[in-house]
């Protein structure tokens, strides 16, 4: 019987995911099963393990949003045929995440991996890139004279965002925690980087840009972070609020943004139909083949996913963590499965 991690109880992930055997589920007739390579690991997962995701399936479930893998089966009213080598967004919503050997996903919601990415590589690319290429591109308009401050730069989605705004032609400014973090930041290309445990960002925004400020600034963080980099934006600049790491939403003061002259924009690639989602995939997948994208993954064995997740919500991770099922290895023994 397949294998899940699975939370009964919310909490710490460490403390509340358990690896058990779970009977597969039935497909819906535009529904298709996965027989998952590797699954991301993200911030919106540590969320769902405390319950406090707006997203979060109810108890007991198992979550991961994001897989690489193989369709195995397929619902009557599936276009992706058996076989196909996919990435995909899991059935997360209704508890059938993607944190297992196999996991459903719904048809519109899978699409082939780009030429060039391993397992790994695609299991960390739809979120994150699909997020930067919404808010760089579609909402923000980014122009390649332009400055973009990208903040928590060293994460998953700032990392996909300081790749695509360097392949796009702009100028990055990278925030980052720390030394090792820092490095990260300039191995992905980054123009410039700033330690914000050394210096404060609205003041070596400013200073390098000669007092003018970003024209872009992409926020997953929010926060105090976000509010702070509020300080330091250009006449007619962006602010894309694209997640909350810190736990909270910026607050935004109607008052500064009149008198700064820029914009708040949302960033949600929910609101997007599979249409436009393989457009922006078809143009992201030159990118990959031309060398300008690659994704920033960690790999980390499946039975040592919780802490991994620990880590995630520590925040000491770099890139993206990725879980990788190895068949061909041990099977994790009945005592250490939970119930």
């Amino acid at each position: 019987m397949p294998l899940s991690w699975v939370v009964s109880e919310h909490g710490a992930p460490s403390r509340v995911l358990r690896l058990t055997e779970s009977p597969p589920v039935a497909l819906g007739p535009a529904q298709v099963r996965i027989e998952v390579a590797a699954c991301a690991l993200g911030l919106p997962d540590v969320f769902m393990c405390r319950g406090s995701y707006p997203l979060t399936p109810p108890l007991p479930f198992t979550p991961g949003q994001e897989l690489a893998g193989t369709v195995v089966e397929a619902g009557p009213d599936a276009t992706t045929p058996i076989g196909a080598r996919v990435m995909a967004f899991s059935d997360f919503v209704n508890g059938n995440g993607a944190m297992a050997e196999l996991a459903v996903a719904e048809d519109h919601n899978v699409y082939p991996v780009p030429t060039g990415l391993d397992d790994v590589e695609a299991a960390g690319f739809l979120v994150s890139y699909l997020t930067a290429w919404i808010g760089l591109v579609d909402r923000a308009a980014l122009r390649p004279s332009e400055t973009v401050l990208v903040l928590g730069a060293a994460g998953g989605t700032g990392s996909a965002a300081v790749q695509l705004a360097r392949a796009l032609g702009a100028t990055v400014i990278a925030v980052a925690n720390g030394q090792a973090k820092a490095t990260h930041c300039r191995e992905l290309g980054a123009d410039h980087v700033l330690d914000r445990s050394v210096e404060p960002v609205p003041e070596g925004v400013r200073a390098l840009t000669g007092g003018r400020g970003a024209d872009v600034v992409y926020d997953p963080v929010g926060g105090r972070a976000g509010e702070a980099a509020q300080e330091c934006i250009a006449s007619r600049g962006r602010f894309l609020t694209v997640g909350f790491a810190e736990g909270s939403w910026p607050h935004f003061d109607a008052h500064r943004l009149v008198l700064g002259n820029y914009s708040a924009v949302g960033v949600f690639v929910g609101v997007y139909d599979r249409t436009q989602r393989i457009a922006m995939l078809e143009r992201m997948s030159q990118l990959v083949t031309s060398g300008h994208l690659r994704p920033a993954v960690t790999s980390v064995p499946f039975p040592e996913l919780p802490s991994a997740l620990d880590r995630v919500a520590a925040g000491t991770t770099l890139g993206r963590p990725v879980a990788i099922i190895d068949r061909a290895g041990p099977r994790v023994g009945p005592a250490d499965r939970g119930a």
